[in-house]
This record gives structure tokens, C-alpha cells and sequence, in this order.
């Protein structure tokens, strides 16, 4: 008779309910371990939205669109057309933060690598969007390198091509994910997104309002347009759910030249 699996070799087990806290502690040990081993220690995290597209894609959707459009007949295809072009010229307004992600990562890569010995190293959740524009930016500069910290989704099926393979993660748990965007950033730039940045957001504002994060954490929320009017703050000092000494927390910017000067100033020491 052949001899049983060890415990830790049991693949059903390590997928089980009771193993639980065994997948928890290999996504903190496995990972810190992997990024010491390449030399990342210090991070300069990008949120932002999957959805976004590159200007030379949004663009040429925005074109096809229109073209749709002209060859509509009859006016259930005309008013398909005029749906798909309002989609269309959403996305190609919201395409600049992608563009301007990938200069901004592009920028700071190479400050990094100038200045700080390549100290930095821009990390983003690994997928599309900001995402990828944050890994793309880095992977234009010779010698660039990110980190890709990806999550197990049922609509994003792996992590974008940008992503150096010894610096892509792949996390079940959103919780473990989250600790290793913070653990090891001394920057945040969080471009538009939805329900996730807003989440993530949140959650890292809350652990500087309280406390729980006390080191020099310099947080930009770029595109002034979108974020004021998605975050209407007074509506929260008006009700006195937060001070005015939360605002300091973050700073507004809205240009890649504006954003690069705050991060370097901030985070140069």
C-alpha cells in the first residue's frame, strides 16, 4: 500500500473549510517572502478602474460607433447606434486617466530609478484599466518593474501582461490583498473607479483618521471633476460626520505634472 499524502500535500484538505486559516497565512507569508526575494520594498500604490480604456482604443470604439450609426436602417438600429455612441463617448472622455496613469507611473518609474537607486516600484491590482496603465507605465521605462497584486474574479482572468511574472500575485482574499497595498506603499494615487476604489478608499482613509496607519502616507485622488463630485465632503462637515482636519488626509490633484511634483516632494526624504 502506498503511503497517504502528508497533511500539507492534501489538495482537498487545503481547499476544505478547516483549512481556512492555512490559505489566509500563505497569502501573508508567501507573498512578503516573493517580494523580498526581488528586492520590493518600498511601493507606490495606483487605484482605479478596470473599465478604463487607452485613448487609441476608446477613440477608435468612439469612430466605429459613429460609422454604426450612418449605416443604421431601420430605428431599432438607430437607437442602439445612439446608445452605443453615448457609451462610447463616455469612455473616451474617462480615457485621460488612463493615458495620464500610465505617464504618471511612467514618470515615477524613472525618478525611482535616477534618484532613489530604484527604490519605488509602482503596484496596482494587477488588472485592467489603471491598473494596467500603473504597469504599463513602469514597463516603459528600461529596467522598469511593477508589482501586479491580482484578486480571483469571475470577470478579470488574469493579470495584465505588464506585470513582470516574479511580481504577479494572484489573492483569494480581498482582506489580504488590501494589507499588502498598504504594508508596503509610501504613496497612493487613486484615479476614478467604482465600487472597489471606493472601497478601497475608504478603508484607507479610515486606518489614517484613526490612527491605525501612522506613517507618512501621502494619498493623491486624481481627477478633481469626478472625485468632487462623487465624495461630497461638505454634505459630511455639514452633518459632522468627519472634521475639517480629515480633508488634510489627501490631496486633490489634476494634471500628471502637479501629481509627480506633490509624490516626489512628499515621499523624496
Amino acid at each position: 500500500m502506498p503511503k497517504p499524502d502528508k497533511s500539507y500535500k492534501n489538495i482537498d484538505f487545503l481547499n476544505s473549510t478547516e483549512a481556512r486559516s492555512l490559505r489566509i497565512l500563505s497569502e501573508y507569508l508567501e507573498p512578503g517572502r516573493r517580494l523580498r526575494m526581488n528586492g520590493v520594498h518600498d511601493t507606490i500604490v495606483m487605484f482605479g478602474s478596470a473599465r478604463t480604456l487607452p485613448g487609441e482604443v476608446a477613440r477608435s470604439r468612439f469612430q466605429n460607433a459613429k460609422a454604426d450609426l450612418e449605416r443604421a436602417v431601420s430605428d431599432v438600429e438607430k437607437v442602439e447606434a445612439e446608445k452605443q455612441i453615448r457609451m462610447a463617448e463616455a469612455k473616451l472622455r474617462n480615457s485621460r486617466y488612463y493615458d495620464e496613469a500610465r505617464m504618471l507611473s511612467r514618470r515615477l518609474t524613472q525618478w525611482s530609478q535616477s534618484n532613489k537607486d530604484g527604490r519605488y516600484a509602482v503596484c496596482t491590482g494587477g488588472g485592467p484599466g489603471i491598473m494596467e496603465a500603473g504597469n504599463r507605465g513602469a514597463a516603459d521605462v528600461e529596467g522598469g518593474r511593477s508589482v501586479g497584486l491580482g484578486i480571483s474574479l469571475p470577470f478579470e482572468e488574469e493579470v495584465n501582461q505588464y506585470v513582470p511574472a516574479e511580481l504577479a500575485f494572484e489573492f483569494h482574499y480581498f482582506f489580504m490583498r488590501k494589507y499588502w497595498f498598504l504594508y508596503l506603499a509610501k504613496a497612493l494615487v487613486v484615479f476614478p473607479g467604482g465600487f472597489g476604489t471606493l472601497d478601497e478608499l475608504a478603508e484607507l482613509l479610515t486606518l489614517r483618521q484613526t490612527g491605525k496607519v501612522t506613517k507618512n502616507l501621502p494619498i493623491v485622488l486624481y481627477g478633481t471633476d469626478y472625485w468632487s463630485r462623487v465624495l461630497n465632503l461638505d454634505v459630511m462637515l455639514e452633518y459632522g460626520t468627519i472634521s475639517e482636519k480629515d480633508l488634510l488626509l489627501f490631496h486633490n490633484s489634476d494634471s500628471v505634472d502637479e501629481a509627480y511634483d506633490f509624490l516626489t516632494g512628499a515621499i523624496g526624504s
